[in-house]
């Protein structure tokens, strides 16, 4: 299993030409999916910019921008959190060198950890720092 994580996602909704080449590639047995997290920041994100619309053609630009994200969620396996998530999570938090990542970083973790998924991200240099990770970057 492949995640995705939100920043990756983003690049991949706005085209990015490496991230979308290597989504090309995988093989079609490959599942490709992100977190439950990851879709609650899109979503938030994309409500958020519909409730701030400014005026009538701020509105349905928003409003373009949501159903585009509604339909490529609906094209990924959306990972929830699981009791092996939780278990992850409790012990990541207990960690005193993660301190500094953030909680939506540490949840996305422990997602792809306790699904033994590859985690694609911008970010290794918090990503990098959880032991047992697998972490790859498609957009540099």
């Amino acid at each position: 299993m492949i995640l995705l994580d939100t920043d990756m996602l983003s690049l991949l909704h706005a085209g990015h030409k490496r991230v979308v080449e290597h989504v090309e590639q995988l093989d079609p047995a490959e599942l490709l999916g992100t977190t439950v997290v990851t879709r609650g920041e899109v979503l938030r994100a994309r409500f958020e910019y519909l409730f701030k619309a400014s005026d009538g053609k701020q509105l349905l630009k928003a409003q373009f921008w949501l159903q585009a994200s509604d339909a490529l969620l609906a094209d990924l396996h959306i990972v929830p959190v699981t009791s092996d998530a939780a278990d992850e999570f409790e012990r990541l938090r207990r960690q005193r060198k993660l301190k500094k990542i953030g909680r939506r970083d540490l949840l996305i973790a422990s997602i792809a950890l306790a699904h033994r998924a590859k985690l694609i991200t911008r970010n290794l240099k918090h990503f990098r720092q959880i032991d047992g990770l697998t972490l790859e970057n498609w957009a540099d």
